[in-house]
């Protein structure tokens, strides 16, 4: 199974098939934060992984294999902490005011749809009290489209900050080719990336994936020997946005989505592989203060071109290892796209020369 940037395509989740993104937030001087929402208003086949000691969920117990509801109809992501949850209400009720969700009644209206959610701690980075709401769930999901590709301070990584320079919000996506999938597949993700660990390997300046790179996207060279001397000796402080050091609760949150048609238990094992992008791209990653969780949706219709199981398993494989890339690339872009935020120095404000 080959993995390739698909041609004419934006390089982001938005490239599955029946994926939307919508994303909204407030920043400003007492605001910086933001929810990012994907939504699947038809449905499709989800599960989750969590990782990180610390996690913020919501109707993750829903997404077992073993349970009833197959499929969600949005995942949320939100800064705010626990309080940031409450983004999946607007979320809910902007899918319930247009019929989409789990039935329940005899008429089109009577449905509960399924909403998912994780969020990450960027309360130090603006005032107590400004955090992510219904209305930011609602806002989201009212702006999601097939088209949005934007990364960095918006939506969930708004205020995030990933080890010691700034985070956000980064997509990628793959295509790969096979015969046992109808017409191949794309794989795509969307994270916000609020880690406690580091992005950057202190050796080289470069971020840890920056291996990953298909086609020379991220267009990075090695930065100056002084640059890296200077972010070594930053390294291990966890800034916050006015000067002072932010408490270590942190948390990199994300969406893995296939165009695949995949059951719930595979839907599961891309999450778990998906996982192993995030500590390729993040070092230390799935810590106690962190709360690492990956959602993984199938928008697949039609069966496998195939009854050979072990044929099958090699595909799943396939899809399961760009999943991994595709996280981990997007954890890239997040960190690439980020601007700063008050006291908070971006990658490339850290590492000017690797874009000269």
């Amino acid at each position: 199974m080959t993995e390739e940037p698909r041609p004419g395509r934006a390089n982001a989740i938005t490239d599955v098939d029946g994926v939307r993104v919508g994303h909204h937030q407030r920043l400003d001087e007492r605001w910086a934060t933001g929810v990012s929402a994907v939504v699947v208003p038809e449905g499709a086949t989800a599960a989750v992984d969590v990782r990180g000691g610390g996690p913020g969920t919501r109707e993750t117990d829903v997404l077992h294999p073993t349970h009833l509801v197959q499929q969600a109809h949005a995942i949320v992501l939100a800064g705010g902490s626990a309080y940031g949850l409450s983004a999946a209400d607007g979320a809910m009720r902007w899918l319930a005011e247009r019929g989409h969700g789990f039935p329940v009644g005899e008429t089109p209206h009577e449905v509960v749809p399924i909403v998912p959610a994780a969020v990450l701690f960027d309360l130090p980075m603006g005032e107590w009290g400004n955090r992510p709401d219904a209305t930011f769930g609602y806002t989201a999901c009212d702006a999601a489209t097939t088209s949005e590709t934007r990364q960095g301070n918006v939506g969930a990584g708004t205020g995030a900050v990933a080890g010691s320079v700034k985070g956000g919000t980064g997509t990628a996506s793959a295509v790969l080719g096979d015969a046992a999938l109808p017409g191949g597949a794309t794989v795509g993700a969307l994270v916000a990336v609020n880690s406690s660990g580091a992005v950057i390997d202190p050796a080289t300046g470069l971020p840890w994936a920056v291996g990953l790179e298909l086609a020379g996207e991220f267009g990075l060279r090695p930065p100056d020997a002084a640059e890296v001397e200077a972010a070594r000796e930053r390294a291990g402080s966890r800034p916050a946005r006015r000067g002072t050091s932010a408490r270590p609760l942190n948390t990199t949150i994300g969406v893995v989505a296939v165009d695949a048609p995949l059951s719930k238990a595979e839907c599961h094992r891309v999450a778990v592989a998906a996982q192993d992008g995030l500590a390729r791209a993040i070092r230390p990653a799935h810590a106690m203060s962190d709360g690492d969780t990956v959602f993984a949706l199938s928008t697949g219709r039609s069966a496998p071109e195939t009854d050979d199981r072990a044929r099958w398993a090699s595909a799943l494989d396939g899809l399961c290892a760009a999943a991994a890339d595709v996280l981990a690339r997007a954890i890239v872009h997040a960190v690439l796209a980020a601007d700063p935020l008050g006291d908070v120095i971006p990658y490339t404000g850290l590492y000017r020369s690797v874009r000269e």
